[in-house]
């Protein structure tokens, strides 16, 4: 099994930055990729990015590119979301995500494990 907790949201203003970590623990090394998803009141689950776990390759929506960057620390079992420029419509909650195997690593379904999920809340 593995376990996934987030931290780092927050309440921020338009244009401003913020930083969310997901903490990986137990059964980690089964893990093939990290994966950001969002969701805001009345809206569907949104994907936002993903990285592979051992290689590193990156992978955004096109609503995200340029303004997000997802990394991870291997050593630390930890995956990141750099998120600048922020803007109100990026309010929602924000999940990350373990894929024990993924060839379509937008779909939620691809993941196996959620963590419990962040608010971002970026005011105007």
């Amino acid at each position: 099994q593995v376990q996934l907790v987030e931290s780092g949201g927050g309440l921020v203003q338009a244009g401003g930055s913020l930083r969310l970590s997901c903490a990986a623990s137990g059964r980690t090394f089964s893990v093939y990729a990290m994966g950001w998803f969002r969701q805001a009141p009345g809206k569907e689950r949104e994907f936002v990015a993903a990285i592979t776990w051992s290689g590193g390759s990156t992978y955004y929506a096109d609503s995200m590119k340029g303004r997000f960057t997802i990394s991870r620390d291997n050593a630390k079992n930890t995956v990141y979301l750099q998120m600048n420029s922020l803007k109100p419509e990026d309010t929602a909650v924000y999940y990350c995500a373990a894929a024990l195997r993924s060839r379509v690593l937008k779909l939620g379904d691809e993941y196996n494990y959620w963590g419990q999920g962040t608010q971002v809340t970026v005011s105007s």
